[in-house]
């Protein structure tokens, strides 16, 4: 890529690029580009100060040549390119400031049926009845029901038979009924939790 504008180039020349790129030759949109991409990214640079926008404007320039090389008209081949190229930069400043207009904000998170239920077995009323029964009886039902652990699971995890499970699975329901009967306004019984 050369840095300035090649003095020498001769305008039929550049013509007789443009009729090949439009013909599909991509060896000539690279002779394009390596004779005028130089210049044209330095007056680019020129008038925009980010670096990125100026890689992504030339490169679009390039694209742009390569889509429309048919439609050229006989002229000043480096005049075609730099409006090519200006139009870009117009666009991309126009998209830039269309982006930052908007300010898309992502919304609030909301936390999942999952998260309520566990948030109200840990600080609600299950919470604080889970909290008033033996601890041998909470780590069942926190295996059974919170983890979805099975019976020979649990078992496994607690280090006690299937039928101990069971059995203080039984009992855990049982009591946390009752506490949470308590715990309800009025003494009334919430439901049946089983």
């Amino acid at each position: 890529m050369r840095l300035f504008r090649p003095v020498g180039a001769n305008r039929d020349d550049d013509a007789a690029l443009l009729r090949a790129v439009a013909r599909g030759d991509q060896t000539a949109l690279a002779t394009l580009y390596d004779r005028h991409a130089g210049w044209l990214h330095a007056r680019l640079t020129r008038r925009c100060g980010d670096p990125e926008t100026v890689r992504e404007v030339l490169q679009d320039t390039f694209v742009t040549v390569w889509r429309s090389a048919g439609t050229y008209r006989e002229g000043e081949t480096g005049g075609w390119l730099w409006v090519i190229a200006a139009r870009r930069l117009v666009d991309a400043r126009r998209a830039h400031a269309r982006s930052e207009r908007v300010g898309y904000e992502l919304p609030a998170a909301v936390p999942s049926a999952e998260d309520r239920v566990l948030a109200g077995l840990e600080y609600g009323d299950v919470g604080t009845a889970l909290d008033r029964i033996s601890p041998e009886l909470r780590e069942v039902l926190r295996a059974t029901v919170v983890d979805g652990l099975t019976t020979r699971e649990a078992a496994l995890l607690l280090g006690v038979p299937e039928g101990t499970v069971k059995t203080r699975a039984m009992r855990a329901r049982r009591e946390l009924r009752r506490v949470l009967a308590t715990l309800a306004e009025g003494g009334a019984p919430l439901g049946d939790l089983a």
